[in-house]
């Protein structure tokens, strides 16, 4: 069968795990792929900062070391795509990642300087997709092939190519969400002004009591706001995409339907903006909750009973995505498990995981038919 350029690029990616061994140029193509474009995007939003660039990241832009970093990714990027050439009898792999760097350094590399661009107040972030890119993906998809719980789960296993498509879109749109998601926020900050006294008592504390109290705060009302998307119909068609992904690991979290991920930010961000927390908390919680999610959707052996008292673990969460029928409205919490206990909601048998993942009923492939669907189902 002849496929074209992008059909052997899927092709390589999909290669069965025998084909993926220390040697064979797999995991060099792969890197080095990740390195061009996480090359490319820095490169873009240095050269195009009023388009493809986040205002909030300004200041690690402007670091002494970053080009220096942008430089080395893609010095990375040429060398693991030549490594892949030589290795791999297969060279879709590392011909993509060799012009996708070639393509940075074609726009000025790490030494570009900002070209005039018309700004109009809109950004796509894909500065913000390539630290998130590097931040989880590169932390998790090595863990996952050293720890796996499911051995036989591959990388790029089924609906690969969705759920990195909802992790490109949450990323590219983070200006469109973060407005629509602030919005109540900003709304009530604008109506109660006199509780100024109460902000400063709350921004007075010691900062790790702060940190705490934001997980626990935001925990409470995203346990809530999780329950009431499985019990409501209409609610429950956006978060059954959530809960369509039939494997789980680190990219699995990322699978939300858009209204779902702007009225989630938008109820985690009432505590955090409107009771008065420092902003290096609420700095520090965002950054945290980035690495969590995907942490607690990934696919890592091992039980940790004892932790799992206290705080979610993979396991926990595992479950609350389980086919299982015991399984179903289990597990809401985000943070910590003892609000399911409370609120008879729990559900975690020792040392026991869900036999397979998804929903009864049949969610569509692909993006767009997947952001109609809550509108156009029955049920």
């Amino acid at each position: 069968m002849k496929r074209g350029f992008f059909g052997n690029l899927l092709h390589d990616l999909e290669a069965p795990i025998e084909a993926r061994g220390l040697g064979t140029g797999w995991f060099a193509g792969f890197f080095g792929l990740v390195c061009a474009i996480a090359g490319l995007c820095f490169v873009a939003a240095l050269r195009w900062p009023a388009w493809f660039a986040m205002p909030q990241l300004q200041a690690v832009r402007d670091l002494s070391g970053f080009r220096v970093v942008v430089h080395a990714t893609l010095l990375a990027a040429y060398a693991l795509a030549l490594l892949s050439l030589l290795l791999r009898p297969r060279k879709a792999l590392g011909a993509t990642a060799l012009v996708v760097a070639l393509a940075a350094t074609l726009l000025g590399g790490a030494a570009v300087q900002p070209s005039e661009s018309h700004a109009w107040g809109i950004f796509f972030g894909i500065d913000f997709f390539a630290l998130n890119m590097i931040a989880t993906g590169l932390m998790f998809a090595p863990i996952e092939r050293i720890f796996p719980h499911r051995a036989s789960q591959r990388l790029f296993r089924t609906e690969w190519r969705e759920d990195l498509f909802y992790y490109l879109v949450s990323s590219m749109l983070v200006q469109l969400i973060t407005f629509l998601a602030l919005a109540p926020s900003t709304f009530i900050m604008a109506s109660s002004s006199g509780f100024g006294s109460f902000r400063a008592m709350v921004a007075s504390q010691p900062w790790l009591l702060q940190f705490v109290e934001a997980m626990f705060l935001t925990d409470l009302t995203q346990y809530w706001f999780h329950r009431a998307f499985h019990r409501w119909p209409f609610l429950w068609g956006f978060h059954a995409v959530h809960h369509s992904a039939k494997s789980m690991d680190w990219l699995a979290g990322s699978r939300m339907h858009f209204v779902e991920v702007v009225l989630l930010r938008g109820v985690t961000s009432l505590p955090l903006l409107t009771l008065g927390f420092a902003p290096s908390v609420m700095q520090a919680y965002v950054a945290m909750v980035y690495i969590y999610a995907s942490l607690v959707h990934a696919n890592l052996r091992g039980n940790f009973d004892l932790l799992g008292k206290f705080l979610v673990i993979p396991r926990f969460h595992h479950w609350h995505h389980g086919i299982e029928e015991v399984a179903i409205d289990k597990n809401f919490a985000i943070h910590f498990p003892w609000l399911d206990r409370l609120f008879g909601t729990h559900y975690l048998p020792p040392g026991e995981w869900p036999s397979g993942y998804g929903v009864a009923e049949e969610v569509p492939r692909g993006y767009r038919a997947q952001f109609a669907y809550p509108f156009r189902r029955r049920g």
